[in-house]
Parts: C-alpha cells; structure tokens; sequence
C-alpha cells in the first residue's frame, strides 16, 4: 500500500483553476519532488496534502484512509505530516531546543523543567545530533546562520515524528553552494529517519539531488512522475525536454522502425522509434524532431564531421560549447576543460546517443 496517494486531484480559487487532475503515488520512506516553475500549482498541492485546502474534485489518501475530498476533510492536525517552510517560521524568543520541542506532545513537560532523561529532552538530543547541532540547544535563532537555521526547522519538524514530511522551497534563502551541500544533508537525515517526504521546488539541480521521483508540473498538471535519470533521458512530453536539463531539437527522418536520420548522421534506437508527444509508433519517412543533450555531442579531433565554436561557457572540469553546423544549426556539447577552443574555431565531433528521444514536427 502506498503512503500517500493523489487520484485525479483539481483545485480552483474561484475561476482561476490551479491544479487540474493531477495523480501521484508515494511509498514509506520515498522523496517526492514537484517541480516546476512559478504559478504551475506545485505549492497548492502541498497545500492539498497538508490540508491546508480542500480539493475540488478526486481524493487524497494516507495509507488508504481518504483524507481529502470534496465531500471529506480531516484537519491538519490530525493528519499526522510534517511541514518545512521557505522562512523556517521559527520562534525568535525560544532556544534551539524549545523550538524542536514545540511540537512534541511531551514537551509541557519538558518546557517546565523535567530532566533531560525525560522523553522529550531525549528526542531533542537526539534531533539535535542527527541535524548537526549537539550542543547548540541554549542558542536562540538569530545566533545561528541561516543554514543552521533550516536544520533546526527540520529538526522541528521531524520530532514528533510525521508519517510525511513537506518541504516547500526549503533552500531558496540560502546561497548557491550552501543549499546545494544542504540539500544532500537533508537528503541524509531523510533516509537515517526514514521519514517519507514530498518537496517543492524550481531548482532542477535541487530536485535531481534530493529526490527518488519527481513530478514535472505544468499549468497545473504533472507532466512526468519519474526518476530522475528517466526525466532527463525518456521525457515523456516535449515540455519535460524542454524544462528537464540542456538540449537542442535536431530535425530528423525515420528511415525504419529504430533508426532516424539527422544532419550529424543516423541515429540508432535500442527501442522502436516512437513519438513520444502522440505515443504512436514513427512509419518510414515521417519527420521528427530529435532531442540532442551536450553529452550526446561528442569533441573528436580525428572526426571528419566539423562545427565552429560560437560560444563556450567554463565550468571549472569541462567547458560547455555551443557550435554551429554546416546547415547553421546550433547544438551544445560537453567538452574536458584542457581542450580550450577559441571562439570561431573549429572543431571536430560526433555522436554518442544512448536514448533517442523523437518527438513528431509540429506543423
């Protein structure tokens, strides 16, 4: 039985329709992740969940019990999920310790002075060491750094021990290489705890790090509910390419059931070709647009296929080149950071293509 469970869910505020039949599954122990741009609905569902809002239309369940439904709504409070917020809500005038405590049921106790042999004060030790703070309990908020900060919001979060826990845009406050070492560290608290949990988020890198699956929200829809490694090799819709990591569309021509031809060469499929916008098998002669990554791309100086280096983006390891085509096409490609082409030189390269991904021309 799954944990969660999202069937056919819509929301609206007033006419403006925010979630439209939107479906998702999670078990115990998983990271979910909705991702998408701002307005797509994302922390509406997390609202939905959490009970925040009822859903219009379909139904939310939690271990097969209906929580959420036009015709049924059990409160937040008795929902038994966790919550993390964007400003981490915590209390300025109470300590680290107090603020982990605040949700647990002993903590009455604990506030008024039992020892720390006491359940509560065990639980707070015990959050306190795993989120990386043993020993900061006496410290109130403003004194610790807005990383430290998130932590003892997660701290809080998880002491009474949520079934679920939802995260939304955990990291957005912190800087760039802060929230992307906190996002493996909260992954890591996740998985030590095993406490399920769903985040929300724009960051696809924050995303990919994070979570076991996640959902690619569009205009209020969950476009693809994957892996990962799925969402950037087999995207499903042609937003998902577009939204999910870099790439160029490549106009191509099937010549049989697994093999599409491109200006860079032919491409062989390791599947029948299939269009993924329409989910019908690609006849001989039918024209596609063909997704190429950076990675697919490969620089090899003995290769005959020449592009010119239009642009290049350092990256520290590699560069990231954007080369122009004998036809004018522009593709983008991967290349070790030792081979430092100069801009409108040319190189040489070739295919390395794993998954083809094929979608139908638009007309």
């Amino acid at each position: 039985m799954s944990l969660l469970s999202l069937d056919n869910i819509s929301h609206a505020y007033g006419n403006q329709a925010v979630v439209r039949d939107l479906s998702l599954t999670l078990v115990d122990g998983a990271i979910g992740c909705l991702l998408g741009a701002s307005g797509c609905g994302k922390t509406t569902v997390l609202r939905l969940i959490a009970g925040f809002e009822t859903p219009s239309q379909g139904s939310i369940r939690l271990r097969g019990t209906t929580v959420g439904a036009p015709d049924c709504h059990v409160p937040p409070e008795k929902r038994n999920i966790g919550m993390v917020f964007q400003d981490y809500a915590l209390f300025p005038h109470l300590t680290i310790a107090n603020n982990i405590g605040f949700g647990l049921r002993e903590s009455r106790r604990w506030r008024d002075g039992a020892s720390e042999s006491a359940p509560a004060g065990r639980r707070i030790n015990e959050l306190l060491e795993i989120v990386g703070l043993s020993g900061q309990g006496n410290k109130y908020p403003h004194e610790l750094s807005g990383g430290h900060q998130q932590r003892v919001a997660l701290a809080r979060a998880l002491a009474p021990a949520p079934q679920l826990l939802l995260l939304d845009e955990p990291f957005s406050n912190l800087d760039v290489e802060l929230r992307e070492r906190l996002s493996l560290e909260v992954r890591d608290i996740l998985k030590q705890t095993g406490t399920a949990a769903i985040l929300v988020t724009h960051d696809q890198h924050e995303a990919f790090a994070v979570a076991d699956m996640v959902g690619i929200m569009h205009a209020g829809r969950i476009e693809q509910w994957d892996t990962p490694y799925n969402l950037y090799h087999r995207p499903a819709t042609r937003h998902v390419a577009d939204f999910v990591g870099q790439g160029v569309f490549l106009s191509g021509q099937v010549i049989d059931r697994q093999t599409v031809a491109i200006e860079l060469g032919a491409l062989d499929s390791s599947v029948p070709l299939e269009c993924a916008s329409s989910c019908l098998a690609c006849g001989k002669g039918c024209a596609l647009d063909i997704l190429l990554r950076p990675d697919d791309v490969v620089h090899d100086d003995a290769s005959p296929t020449q592009a010119e280096v239009v642009a290049k983006t350092f990256r520290g390891a590699e560069f990231l080149y954007t080369l122009r085509l004998a036809s004018g096409i522009q593709v983008l490609s991967l290349v070790p950071s030792h081979h430092n082409h100069a801009i409108g030189e040319k190189i040489g390269i070739r295919l390395d293509v794993d998954h083809v991904v094929a979608f139908r021309q638009v007309a």
